[in-house]
């Protein structure tokens, strides 16, 4: 990976965190647990598109290769398998390419006990939430 990509990565990253530190006091652990989730699917995205010139459009499609399988487009090993299941620490992950690039959709699996709000980020890297079942789109507002 380049240098520079590297450097867009790390402060990638590094406005992610404070973001969600600025917004964690009303947070439930499985909330916070879910926006870092968000964090590394996004940040990975990133290391997909410039490896492979485009977004992932499922988890598998980020996750572990499997036995004596090399990394490729179809599981290039930049998340977890816990993560690429599309189940982690009571809420439920989906990403999905659009025609601008991609969607993520985080929900709770019970809502109001593994969770009290769902989430969506997208390719601008801005998390939106919704405080109720309903599932947050580019329209909810801001996670701050």
């Amino acid at each position: 990976m380049q240098v520079s990509l590297r450097i867009v990565l790390i402060l990638m990253l590094a406005v992610l965190v404070l973001a969600i530190r600025g917004g964690k006091q009303d947070l439930h652990p499985t909330e916070m647990a879910a926006v870092r989730d968000i964090v590394t699917i996004v940040s990975v995205q990133t290391q997909y598109m410039a490896e492979f010139g485009k977004y992932a459009g499922s988890l598998a499609e980020l996750g572990p290769a499997g036995n004596g399988v090399r990394p490729g487009p179809w599981a290039a090993d930049l998340i977890p398998a816990s993560l690429a299941s599309g189940q982690k620490g009571g809420y439920s992950f989906k990403i999905a390419r659009t025609p601008g690039g991609y969607s993520i959709d985080a929900d709770p699996i019970v809502f109001g006990k593994t969770g009290r709000r769902t989430f969506y980020a997208d390719q601008s890297m801005i998390i939106r939430q919704n405080w109720g079942p309903e599932p947050a789109s580019e329209r909810s507002p801001e996670f701050k």
